[in-house]
């Protein structure tokens, strides 16, 4: 079976990525494949990682507030690259005014502080299957 796999990005000027590599540590314990990009992340890079990494899922981690600034532009960049399959899941402060602005651009998942791990690691089992790899 095919592991999932999960880029893990920190976008924007946000400089706090304790949360994100938690998270990275336990989508890795859970058994899927995660590659943590860092911080300072742009849109275009994200999307990038994605393709080069063959990603099942964008894992977003900001607290800056810039959520409604860079969601869209990674929406935008993925169905442009042919990538409308990757889940995109966002964590960090997220107002509850924003949250279905962000369900109807396409991200799956937000997850606050305080979110247990496991629920995050259910949630993208439950949403994601892994593609065969080419033989």
């Amino acid at each position: 079976m095919n592991k999932i796999r999960v880029v893990i990005a920190k976008p924007g000027l946000d400089g706090h990525d304790r949360g994100a590599k938690v998270i990275a540590r336990a989508l890795r314990d859970a058994g899927m494949e995660v590659v943590y990009m860092g911080l300072r992340q742009t849109p275009e890079m994200i999307v990038s990682a994605a393709l080069q990494e063959d990603a099942d899922v964008i894992g977003l981690s900001i607290l800056s507030g810039a959520h409604m600034h860079i969601c869209p532009k990674v929406m935008e960049l993925l169905k442009q690259k042919g990538l409308d399959h990757v889940v995109v899941v966002v964590g960090g402060i997220i107002p509850d005014v924003d949250l279905p602005k962000l369900q109807a651009m396409g991200i799956k998942g937000v997850f606050l502080p305080g979110t247990p791990m496991q629920d995050i690691v259910d949630f993208i089992s439950a949403h994601v299957t892994p593609r065969a790899e080419a033989v």
